[in-house]
């Protein structure tokens, strides 16, 4: 039984980064493990309460697609054991929720692949008839299925802000126009082959980010969290229908007890009630079982 986790305290490793949810640490000068925490976030901030299995529940979900989608392109993936990187007394810190991948020169931007029209792309196509530079046809409705999936990349942000949407100019600028268009061609082979696949099992997938790295090599690989529920919106396809926003396995029901609280989404934010806690989980538990079993 994997421990819940709200933060790692691995001391055998040097601590690189603490993310929303993951922890990375140095292996070496070419590696690193990564530790999928429960921590959760809500409207940028991170809350006091873990999602219990929530790291347990990503890290499964991310080696199964990157074993799925291994021949689109390379992928971080080392195949080490992170219990045999740490002390004895921190294996149960890394148990079922970690990662030892290769250490890469990362890509800044978020490499989104969208479906259909929700989110911040459902808004800016209100405003714009677009998203993030890509025309659509008028009078599409909220959560619409698009006429082909589209590429909407983001700028990232620091922790704590929120991402950009940006358009496909603004990643040329920032990265050159061959890799680029590598990536757009990447994001959407990747999202075509897992969206299929994930139909076949009933859950429409309605967008989702990948992040790219560079090897020593300049080779292009796959990197990070990929497909959890965590990076892409997953909808059950017998809740989708167009003109109201579906039903998602995520942390839907954490933003919508929040937003009857009186709270300014600034960080403390309100402890969760063990219901919430609970149903929060069962979705994750639920979205790994209905992909990967």
């Amino acid at each position: 039984m994997t421990v819940t986790l709200h933060q790692s305290s691995i001391t055998s490793l040097p601590l690189i980064a603490r993310g929303k949810v993951r922890d990375m640490y140095a292996v070496g000068h070419d590696k690193l493990l990564i530790v999928a925490s429960d921590r959760i976030s809500a409207f940028d901030v991170i809350l006091d309460d873990p999602i219990p299995g929530k790291g347990e529940v990503l890290t499964k979900l991310t080696e199964f697609w990157l074993g799925k989608l291994g021949h689109i392109i390379p992928n971080h993936a080392t195949g080490i054991d992170p219990e045999s990187v740490v002390q004895a007394g921190e294996r149960d810190q890394v148990r079922g929720r970690s990662m030892v991948v290769k250490r890469l020169k990362p890509i800044l931007v978020e490499a989104v692949a969208r479906g259909y029209l929700i989110g911040s792309g459902w808004k800016d196509y209100q405003t714009t008839g677009s998203v993030c530079g890509v025309v659509l046809p008028t009078g599409l409705q909220q959560a619409a299925k698009l006429p082909e999936a589209i590429f909407t990349p983001a700028a990232k942000a620091d922790v704590g802000e929120h991402d950009e949407n940006v358009d496909f100019e603004y990643v040329v600028n920032a990265i050159g126009d061959s890799l680029a268009r590598q990536i757009r061609e990447t994001t959407l082979r990747l999202y075509q082959e897992a969206a299929e696949y994930a139909a076949s099992r009933g859950i429409l997938i309605a967008d989702t980010k990948f992040e790219f790295g560079l090897d020593e090599a300049g080779q292009l690989h796959l990197m990070d969290e990929v497909l959890t529920p965590d990076s892409s919106r997953f909808w059950p396809a017998d809740g989708w229908r167009e003109g109201i926003s579906p039903p998602s396995y995520d942390k839907q029901f954490v933003r919508d007890w929040l937003e009857t609280q009186p709270w300014n989404k600034t960080s403390p934010a309100p402890r969760l009630p063990a219901e919430i806690i609970e149903a929060t989980a069962a979705k994750y538990r639920e979205a790994l079982e209905r992909l990967s079993a």
